[in-house]
């Protein structure tokens, strides 16, 4: 392939845009403890945060190539445009994925050296369902695969390096952060629910109908905000955790682009997977921060 490309493209083939998903667990984990009074490992923590990126990237640019080898990705396919649009060649995006893992690997080996061996069986568990997660979402349990990989693992595995110890309190995050981030990967499948048939495979969101999981996406923008006022009332969360109700905006705008699915198809939610990365974003900074301030005063 004679088409020149810059460092940019090569970055934008990884979908930088989806990395809250992967980035926001962890550092929201990093403040809950602080606000628990625990004392965290600040220069971990950072470290730990930029090689789930890296499994991040390795794991979607993985998924790209599965997806065009498995027939997924075609000419007219909203997503994964970095093989069908020409730009990069499948074997290109294969070493790209390949030479990621082995640069998130060497990472992971230097926090086990860091932190002890428990670090190992998280990163495992980790790379093994990166690496699945393209055969697990073909047979329905994708959103499965996504909430373990980018809430519960990444939370009690951080927990572990950042303090010496699995808490596990952070599970109390799994539900807000990880639903919002099993929601990225809802709406896209259930934009994709036609594409995915004529390619022979069966996403959850096929399995429950395009109804029905506009829905489900709509209760995965609205249970969040329920968890942290429950969380709030119950003394689980500090009364600054209110401050993330603020992007109950954006959340609300979301479902209501869903609720236009019954209607209008899948145009209706052509941009929503990154309408929702960017509210992980902004839902997960303002819990940070929330915490980081409720723990100072």
């Amino acid at each position: 392939m004679s088409q020149k490309r810059t460092f940019k493209d090569w970055v934008i083939a990884t979908r930088p845009w989806s990395f809250p998903a992967s980035a926001m667990p962890v550092l929201v984990t990093l403040g809950y403890l602080f606000w628990k009074g625990m004392e965290v490992d600040w220069t971990i923590g950072v470290f730990t945060i930029l090689n789930v990126v890296l499994f991040h990237a390795a794991g979607n640019t993985w998924s790209d190539y599965k997806d065009y080898k498995s027939g997924v990705d075609r000419e007219d396919t909203v997503g994964g445009l970095s093989i069908v649009s020409g730009q990069f060649a499948p074997e290109e995006i294969k070493r790209l994925s390949l030479g990621l893992f082995a640069v998130a690997i060497a990472g992971g080996f230097a926090l086990v050296w860091l932190t002890g061996i428990t670090t190992l069986y998280f990163g495992l568990a980790g790379a093994l369902l990166t690496v699945c997660y393209p055969w697990l979402k073909y047979r329905a349990l994708g959103d499965l695969d996504i909430f373990l990989t980018y809430s519960v693992l990444p939370m009690l595995g951080t927990s572990f390096v950042a303090t010496g110890e699995v808490n596990l309190s952070v599970l109390l995050l799994c539900v807000p952060v990880g639903l919002i981030t099993v929601g990225i990967l809802h709406s896209n499948n259930t934009r994709d629910i036609e594409q995915d048939k004529r390619a022979g495979i069966k996403t959850f969101a096929m399995c429950v109908g395009g109804k029905v999981s506009a829905v489900l996406f709509c209760l995965e923008m609205t249970v969040p905000f329920v968890w942290i006022i429950a969380g709030v009332i119950l003394g689980y969360f500090p009364y600054w955790s209110a401050l993330s109700l603020v992007a109950v905006v954006p959340a609300v705008k979301n479902a209501m682009q869903a609720f236009r699915y019954n209607r209008e198809g899948m145009s209706a939610l052509v941009g929503v997977d990154e309408k929702t990365a960017q509210l992980q974003l902004g839902f997960s900074v303002l819990l940070f921060i929330s915490f980081i301030v409720a723990g100072v005063l």
